[in-house]
């Protein structure tokens, strides 16, 4: 290291855990951090700040106002001017760490792009909001051999846990399938505090830290916690015998066989979220818990939410049209945001 890298990481570099040779790794590393939400801010600023040498920033949205109570890197400024939030993203940690790669890609990522996007880089940490992307992610790091961080946060709950492909288990062997649109809250609906995604990224960046530098004790645990109670755990977690993913490699969600498909119909600006497979939605306790967040319709049949300047028809095999836009990346993350699909 130069005089500078040796002073600027000097504290890290004194821990037995890493060392000089360690910090030289991971100057050499890089990371992709999926989704620049909660857990992507909390999860490169660390990542940045322990000189990982590239890092890698994706998202498909822009800040909000309503990101600024828990989205760490943004700024006001970056709200009135809706910027983009890996771009805003990238701006802050360049300030940070001039001396190392920092890319800001503005993307939906999706079964076409996910495998180019996991192929370059060292680790992959999951900040993304949705449960379909992190399924298309465990198959495109599991196929590539990519080790990966999950997280997830709501409320005041959170989990985390490092996927090292073929040595320990992967998401579908903690969760084989995804949950039913609407079965499960998201930070829109159910609220979200700021400590709970802090925590869970600052503990993802951990683990993949330990990674890049070669240590593997952590793999294997799902890590959970409520920050309200101060109650952790970890418990064991055995890789499934007949994984779909991992074991049986049927890469389903990369193949687009189980992805969400969205359609934009031609002269109604809308665009049309069907999912890979009829699934019930739970229209009338969707109707109840996404009364806080803006104008509910439920007329026994199909449930209209009213927010953004949107509207999401949702009916109930699964499909949901989100009406006033004809974006696709816009009608997925409204879909992602609050019906949690």
């Amino acid at each position: 290291m130069s005089s500078f890298e040796s002073d600027r990481y000097s504290r890290q570099a004194l821990m037995p855990q890493v060392g000089p040779d360690g910090q030289r790794l991971l100057g050499s590393s890089s990371a992709l951090v999926l989704g620049c939400g909660a857990l992507g801010c909390v999860s490169a600023e660390l990542l940045v700040r322990a000189g990982v040498g590239t890092v890698v920033l994706t998202d498909r949205d822009f800040v909000e106002r309503s990101n600024l109570q828990r989205q760490l890197l943004y700024s006001e400024a970056d709200a009135d001017q809706r910027l983009p939030k890996a771009e805003a993203a990238r701006r802050r940690l360049v300030s940070v760490n001039r001396d190392i790669t920092i890319e800001a890609q503005v993307v939906d990522v999706t079964a076409r792009n996910v495998g180019d996007l996991v192929a370059a880089a060292d680790v992959v940490v999951d900040g993304t909001d949705n449960v379909e992307t992190r399924y298309l992610l465990n198959d495109a790091c599991v196929q590539q051999g990519v080790p990966w961080i999950y997280g997830g946060a709501v409320g005041v709950e959170g989990l985390a846990m490092a996927v090292l492909p073929g040595q320990g288990p992967c998401l579908r062997c903690a969760f084989p399938e995804p949950p039913a649109a609407g079965s499960l809250p998201t930070c829109d609906t159910a609220g979200v505090l700021g400590s709970a995604p802090a925590m869970v990224a600052a503990l993802q960046a951990s683990l993949a830290l330990q990674l890049l530098l070669g240590e593997r004790g952590q793999v294997g645990r799902m890590i959970s916690m409520n920050v309200w109670k101060a109650r952790f755990s970890a418990l064991p977690l055995p890789r499934s015998a007949d994984c779909p993913c991992c074991v049986q490699r049927g890469f389903v969600f990369l193949r687009r066989q189980r992805t969400a498909w969205a359609t934009s119909l031609c002269g109604r600006n809308a665009v049309q979220i069907t999912p890979p497979e009829p699934t019930p939605m739970p229209l009338e306790s969707l109707a109840r818990s996404l009364q806080p967040v803006g104008e509910v319709r439920f007329n026994g049949l199909l449930l209209t939410l009213s927010v953004e300047g949107c509207e999401l028809v949702a009916f109930p095999d699964g499909r949901v049209v989100v009406r006033g836009t004809t974006d696709q990346a816009v009608a997925r993350g409204l879909v992602a945001r609050y019906l949690g699909s």
